[in-house]
């Protein structure tokens, strides 16, 4: 029951708004323990990391198509006066998108920073008009990414690499 527990608590750190990866793998490598008493290798816990914020990219990037569809079809104001800006919006962006594309995305994705990640990707994706197929792909690259970089860093301050009083360790273990 415990396992249950501690793989729950990280895929729900990966669905958080704005901390996705940044909070579920050092969850994973630091806090599983004193939390639930069990101990889940690195090499579990990233995978199962990763593939829920995947999920999570990929649930909002659906779910979005038949909300804005809802609000068009119930609402008049949200269909006359912030729906031809979203789509001017598109217009704008397209050639940017064409030029970057999908390396663009999973970059943005990629960079595990506040305000990035696979919700925040999978919004602006929509928004800019991105196709199912390109976003999946700039998704899963990106999140990937950040997983890899998160991780690195993680296995550092595991290994005694990281100083004790350096504002990494205190950013990822505060």
């Amino acid at each position: 029951m415990e396992y249950f527990l501690a793989i729950a608590t990280l895929i729900f750190f990966s669905f958080l708004p704005l901390l996705e990866l940044r909070a579920s793998i050092p969850v994973g490598f630091f806090a599983l323990h004193a939390m639930w008493g069990v101990h889940i290798d690195w090499w579990w816990v990233v995978p199962i990391c990763i593939v829920a914020n995947v999920a999570l990219g990929i649930v909002a990037f659906e779910i979005l198509l038949p909300i804005l569809a809802f609000f068009r079809k119930r609402w008049t104001w949200f269909r006359e006066r912030l729906w031809p800006h979203v789509e001017k919006r598109q217009q704008k962006l397209k050639p940017v998108v064409d030029r970057y594309g999908e390396w663009g995305l999973a970059i943005f994705i990629g960079v595990p920073l506040p305000g990035t990640g696979a919700l925040t990707g999978a919004v602006g994706a929509f928004l800019l008009g991105f196709e199912r197929r390109r976003f999946y792909v700039a998704n899963v690259a990106g999140v990937v990414m950040a997983g890899i970089a998160v991780t690195a860093v993680c296995l550092l301050i595991d290994a005694g690499v990281v100083a004790e009083d350096s504002w990494i360790r205190r950013l990822f273990l505060g």
